[in-house]
């Protein structure tokens, strides 16, 4: 008798390891809302692009997506909370170059590691960095900035999204081949809080994602300098890159892309990458998000992003190691 129900709770566990397979596999999925996080509070570019790309996304899957911004720690606590989600297609992050490529050179101890702990699906845009100046200073292009700013060395603060921010990055390496002494004010909550800083006046410059700042700056209540891009953008045609003031290493962005935990099922990391191009394919979504100045950049596969987010991932580190910087 012990032996007979020995082997009926080994059916029985083996009907439910069976059962749990294909559960993961998903043929239905996603049956229930699906929340896809924000690392960041609201306001800056993985707000926009998240609220922008989830109402299509929505109706491509047949179910709703909840945004969820959980942001601090430059972002480390959305993702770490991602990351330790149940693999099942029901928690996706929308990760960027700071989380996914920068932050694993600044916190050597972070214990996410998102080539190990993420299946990236795909990128999904590359929104480009500004140089932004509040109206009070009186310049117009980068050539007459960095004359204003030799001239008061040490008089000017710029702000950031925290020490190993793209922005952060951006400005180390901009005031050291410039030649220019600016005060680090660094700000909790990503690209939004430094944006509204700057709107504020409380500081002078910044790098910040483009589509945070471009309808202030169409409404006359801030300046973009430059954009950090390897070409004009339309959004901003007569804005000048970096490239064409002469500095022409910066040409990165804030590309962002969206991730499941490891251990996702491939049938459901396939189903999301088909829903995610289509809805980066829509003409409305395009529109919007280019308006917004932000480029559509979708890859080839979930492989080519896992190319892609290698290649950046060592880009960075050997960027950060060069800079000094360190996570605070």
């Amino acid at each position: 008798m012990k032996q007979c129900s020995t082997l009926v709770c080994l059916g029985a566990a083996c009907l439910l390891a069976a059962t749990h397979v294909c559960a993961q596999s998903a043929p239905n999925y996603p049956v229930r809302p699906v929340r896809m996080v924000v690392p960041f509070a609201p306001g800056g570019a993985s707000d926009l692009v998240g609220r922008m790309i989830s109402p299509r996304l929505s109706r491509e899957l047949g179910q709703q997506i909840v945004v969820d911004n959980r942001g601090g720690a430059s972002g480390n606590i959305g993702v770490e909370m991602a990351a330790h989600a149940t693999p099942d297609g029901y928690t996706i992050l929308l990760g960027n170059v700071g989380t996914m490529a920068i932050n694993p050179a600044l916190y050597p101890k972070f214990p996410v590691r998102p080539v190990r702990d993420f299946i990236g699906v795909t990128q999904v845009v590359d929104v480009p960095t500004a140089l932004a100046a509040h109206p009070s200073v009186p310049v117009a292009t980068v050539k007459e900035f960095i004359e204003y700013a030799k001239a008061r060395p040490g008089k000017l603060n710029y702000g950031s999204a925290g020490a190993g921010s793209n922005g952060r990055l951006e400005m180390e390496f901009f005031m050291r081949t410039a030649g220019l002494d600016l005060v680090h004010i660094p700000y909790k909550g990503g690209a939004g809080a430094a944006a509204t800083a700057l709107l504020a006046g409380e500081v002078q410059t910044a790098f910040v994602t483009l589509s945070s700042v471009l309808a202030q700056a169409k409404a006359g209540k801030l300046k973009v300098l430059g954009v950090a891009a390897p070409r004009r953008v339309a959004a901003a045609p007569t804005t000048q890159t970096m490239a064409e003031a002469g500095f022409s290493g910066m040409t990165t962005g804030s590309w962002q892309g969206v991730y499941v935990p490891a251990g996702t099922p491939r049938t459901i990391v396939n189903r999301l990458y088909a829903a995610v191009t289509r809805v980066m394919n829509d003409p409305e979504v395009i529109k919007r998000l280019n308006d917004s100045g932000a480029e559509i950049a979708v890859s080839k596969s979930p492989e080519d992003f896992a190319g892609f987010m290698q290649h950046q991932t060592e880009h960075w580190a050997k960027l950060v190691k060069e800079v000094g910087v360190v996570g605070e």
